[in-house]
């Protein structure tokens, strides 16, 4: 039974935006035999970027499941976005991956979201290899790419792979593995011969599988005995010597190939199964006890008991909710109840689906290994531990970037009014980084989101998917207020109007807590305040935190500590200790210095060398913090950090600067204080 694992794959597809991933994915899916017909992006007719809105602006939005069988194997494959206004996508997707496939362009190379999800995959510690596309293209490079993999991402990376060109065009691949070359027959790529290793590419190809068995002997003392005794290594040794460094993050292998002209992915797909890790590798996964004191480890077995993480929930318009979610140990079936240990509660899964992009497959189990969506729960979210109730625990949930663009948005009718809120609802509980607030002040709802495209995605989804009619503001920053000192501050609500009254009296600390969000602690000894009012009293502060003094944007980084108070036995209420609450909020916010705190993004341009001296001039007047300035071919790069509310249309302002020959990637880099005199002009005062 548990041979099965070993054959299971679960990878995701990472990279650049327009890398080449969901054509990849969509090669992959035809050459399985899992698709009988080829579609393509620009045609809007691949099977991943299956939403309307991916398929009219020919980018993934969202991350998409399926799977396919390949020989003996079966992998299961999420498809990720690269745009950085959706990298929340690719967090929760590399959280429940075991492996992943790491595309570059074989003309750009490393580009900026390269390093971003390259990253991401760090923090996860997910297996990768690398693919390097687009060898078709002209300008690609491969040892380029492999230089600017090792130099950028510090990475112990090596080919097993070189790209053979006959007059500039790509016809085949170098395998250093088996000493032998392919050559593709026809245009689909699915006639292929080995032949013996052109005589013009013997040098080159003996070059750099000397330095794959160098590399590799650097690694294994096997290995390295093998090497220096001159023998002659079998392709075995190399694959299993391969997978075992592979699997540990110590060596990232190199392929090459063109997607889109249907070479290499053959290839892939053997790489995938033989160097990337079955869920058995992984041997355990971890988690903590319900009461956070001890570490907890769960066998990857069948045998072991139910547990599994919701990695991400979607609505869809027929169906309903969908939770996908990752099991990770056990088994479990249609009608059966597990336990959400986050909200400790007990929900019945009505049903379990296999997911191929937007098509749904109903299966009666799901278990160790397996990628599925639930159907049927209600109260999970995005990073739930799901588990059997008699052997709970808790795994790790998944950490979201904070909103840094907002805009209002409101009903055209008074009947729109209950669409929206239940839409909006829907869409903050599908994607974390989407927020949705109320500032009283305005009496607008406020959305907020990654980026203007993330927020269009949005609106376009309000519109078609759910049919709700509304009026949209201008994208705004979105402004965080924070405090600079320690204060103590007193709230008191007290109201008689004859009959009972109502009294709450509470007296907090507030410091300054970099630790992002509002902390609230309560330290309220003897029974000063009685404890049935203190979530009254947090609540109060929380609500009061949505909407600062400063033009009313959201306070973070605060911890309010609640030290004293008092209460009345007939006045006293939960509603007298919530005011008081916010009141005390308020009036500290106004002693500890409250500031403004603005988005600062991590910019990068990538310009012609002859533009190079417009771009910086420009950037200097946008209080851009110029951090390197490199070359790359007869292109030059630009880092810097750069407040948002200065490069909110950048790509129009770029375009004119370079005659639309400059690109460029922003992504939130941290927030800081604004400057006094862009203050006055954001407050209006």
């Amino acid at each position: 039974m548990e041979k099965e694992l070993a054959v299971i794959r679960n990878i995701g597809f990472i990279a650049h935006i327009d890398a080449g991933k969901t054509t990849t994915t969509e090669r992959v899916l035809f050459y399985s035999g899992r698709l009988y017909k080829m579609g393509e992006v620009d045609e809007g007719t691949t099977t991943t970027d299956w939403m309307k809105q991916e398929r009219e602006r020919g980018i993934t939005i969202t991350s998409a499941a399926t799977y396919c069988q390949w020989n003996d194997y079966h992998i299961n494959i999420i498809d990720t976005p690269g745009h950085i206004d959706f990298t929340v996508e690719v967090e929760r997707s590399l959280k429940v991956l075991d492996g992943a496939v790491v595309i570059f362009c074989g003309v750009g190379g490393v580009e900026p979201q390269s390093e971003t999800v390259w990253r991401q995959a760090d923090k996860y510690r997910v297996a990768r290899i690398i693919f390097v596309n687009k060898m078709d293209r002209i300008g690609a490079d491969f040892f380029a790419v492999i230089n600017d993999i090792r130099g950028k991402l510090g990475v112990n990376a090596c080919a097993i792979h070189l790209p053979i060109y006959d007059n500039d065009e790509f016809i085949g691949i170098v395998d250093l593995l088996k000493n032998k070359a392919i050559y593709y027959l026809d245009d689909l790529g699915l006639d292929f011969v080995y032949k013996d290793v052109p005589h013009n590419l013997k040098e080159i190809t003996i070059k750099f599988r000397d330095e794959l068995i160098e590399k590799l002997a650097e690694l294994d003392d096997e290995f390295m005995h093998k090497f220096l005794n001159g023998d002659d290594i079998p392709e075995e040794d190399f694959i299993r010597i391969i997978r075992k460094y592979v699997i540990e993050n110590r060596f990232y292998p190199i392929l090459c190939g063109s997607s889109l002209k249907n070479k290499g992915i053959q290839l892939l797909l053997d790489a995938i199964c033989q160097f990337l890790p079955s869920p058995l590798d992984l041997k355990v996964v971890t988690g903590v006890s319900i009461d956070k004191e001890k570490i907890e480890q769960r066998e990857i077995s069948y045998k072991a008991p139910f547990c599994a993480l919701c990695f991400k929930v979607f609505t869809d318009p027929f169906v309903g909710k969908l939770f996908y979610t990752r099991v990770y140990s056990g088994k479990i079936n249609t009608s059966s109840y597990v336990y959400n240990v986050n909200k400790d509660v007990r929900e019945k899964i009505s049903k379990i689906v296999r997911m191929h992009a937007n098509k749904q497959e109903i299966i009666n189990e799901a278990k160790a290994g397996d990628i599925v969506c639930f159907v049927g729960l209600k109260d999970t979210t995005t990073g739930d531990t799901l588990c059997d109730e008699r052997a709970p625990m808790l795994m790790e949930t998944i950490k979201f970037p904070e909103p840094v663009v907002s805009l209002a948005i409101e009903p055209k009718t008074k009947a729109d009014q209950e669409k929206l809120f239940l839409a909006l609802n829907k869409l903050e509980e599908e994607d974390p980084s989407f927020h949705v607030s109320y500032n009283s002040e305005t009496g607008q709802n406020i959305i907020s989101g990654m980026g203007q495209l993330h927020l269009e995605i949005m609106v376009d989804r309000l519109f078609n998917d759910f049919k709700v009619e509304g009026k949209v503001g201008k994208p705004q920053v979105a402004y965080k207020e924070t405090i600079t000192k320690k204060v103590e501050t007193v709230g008191k609500f007290i109201q008689q109007t004859g009959g009972r009254g109502q009294y709450g009296h509470v007296i907090f600390i507030m410091e300054p807590n970099r630790k992002g969000g509002i902390i609230f602690e309560n330290k309220i000894k003897g029974g000063v305040i009685p404890k049935e009012f203190i979530p009254a009293v947090k609540e109060g502060v929380l609500e009061s935190a949505n909407s600062g003094i400063l033009g009313g944007y959201p306070v973070i980084d605060v911890k309010v500590t609640l030290i004293d108070g008092s209460y009345h036995q007939v006045d006293s209420s939960e509603l007298s200790f919530k005011i008081a609450g916010e009141i005390a909020f308020k009036e500290g916010l106004k002693k500890a210095g409250s500031i403004l705190l603005e988005p600062i993004m991590d910019l990068e341009v990538i310009t012609p060398e002859e533009y190079l001296s417009q771009v910086i001039a420009d950037l200097n007047t946008r209080r851009a913090k110029i951090t390197a300035i490199s070359e790359k071919k007869n292109i030059k790069i630009v880092k810097s950090e750069v407040p948002l509310r200065e490069v909110f249309n950048y790509a129009d302002i770029l375009r004119n600067l370079t005659q639309g020959r400059g690109s460029y990637t922003i992504e939130p880099y941290y927030y800081e204080q604004v400057p006094q005199d862009i203050l006055v002009k954001i407050l209006g005062r």
